[in-house]
């Protein structure tokens, strides 16, 4: 695997919110259902959502930093950077000792735990078991882990505004109940541990991505809804209470007296939950509507002419 900075397109200092804000980027940009004639983009969406498992994690980006494990999270390898300079290489390289270069004194085989034992105290023999020259244990690769498996999720707008629980069908048959996560948005992408194919190290994990529904009444505003109110002209000159539809049902709401139609009220925290456990409002647009028979408004209104100017303002 490629460096993870690199892959994400953020430098090695930047800050966790840049590392997310870049994610989220390339993940909507190389999702496969947007690149279905694309066949490098699901490589690279997979490549950019390994890259950021890794550096959203404090421990495992920091243990990367000081060259602990590589890129794919597994430990690096214990024998890097001495390779030069005649170091030892356990693999019989070029550079280092061979069990043939030992040979010559008297045509005799010399037992490099012997030299070992010499060199490092008596530590011959856990070179000769399979441990370090250098004390401790040789890392190994540890076995690999089955492959994830990624889901979409449709969920309806009412639901991911309200975080109504979604039931998501898996792979294997099983269905499992979803808890949407506080400020969820059209993209988000959430990690079912365990939920992937099976494998020698363990099973993967399932990738949720969640695409919301849009809705024939609703539209999002960043964490607020958008939301256009008929009323009639008897209740714009004159006011009164109106029902208003809401995500978590109606609600009774006050208009005043020669409300004009545009008008935007604000209905307090109808609308999709933030992270920190808050929630947006409800915008709610007053549209005037005349009404279908216009010939009574038509007497009620005779010998009386509206002289204001409405749209003096408007220099025209």
């Amino acid at each position: 695997m490629a460096d993870p900075y690199s892959i994400l397109g953020v430098p090695r200092n930047a800050s966790e919110k840049d590392i997310k804000s870049a994610y989220r980027t390339l993940a909507k940009e190389l999702h496969p259902d947007r690149n279905k004639d694309n066949p490098n983009a699901s490589e690279r969406f997979s490549q950019a959502t390994n890259a950021y498992d890794l550096l959203s994690d404090k421990d495992k980006r920091a243990q990367f930093d000081r060259g602990e494990i590589d890129a794919d999270g597994n430990p690096a390898n214990p024998f890097a950077g001495m390779g030069g300079g005649g170091g030892f290489r356990p693999n019989g390289g070029q550079r280092g000792f061979r069990t043939e270069d030992m040979q010559g004194f008297g045509g005799e085989e010399v037992d490099l735990g012997d030299i070992f034992e010499g060199l490092f105290g008596g530590r011959g023999s856990q070179a000769r078991s399979g441990g370090s020259p250098f004390g401790g244990t040789q890392h190994r690769r540890p076995p690999q882990k089955g492959a994830d498996i990624a889901y979409k999720l449709r969920v309806p707008f009412i639901d991911a505004a309200t975080l109504k629980d979604q039931r998501i069908t898996l792979s294997d048959g099983k269905t499992i109940d979803l808890k949407l996560p506080k400020g969820v948005e059209d993209g988000t992408q959430m990690r079912l541990k365990g939920k992937g194919e099976r494998g020698p190290g363990g099973a993967g994990d399932g990738l949720v991505t969640i695409a919301i529904d849009r809705h024939a009444l609703y539209r999002r505003e960043g964490d607020d809804v958008r939301f256009d109110l008929p009323i009639t002209l008897d209740e714009a000159v004159n006011g009164g209470k109106v029902r208003v539809p809401t995500v978590d049902g109606p609600v009774m709401m006050t208009i005043k007296p020669g409300t004009h139609g545009g008008t935007v009220l604000r209905l307090k925290g109808k609308g999709f939950s933030r992270k920190n456990g808050t929630r947006g409002d409800q915008l709610v647009t007053l549209e005037i509507q005349l009404p279908d028979d216009l010939d009574e408004l038509a007497k009620r209104l005779d010998g009386w002419k509206d002289e204001s100017d409405p749209r003096s303002k408007l220099g025209v």
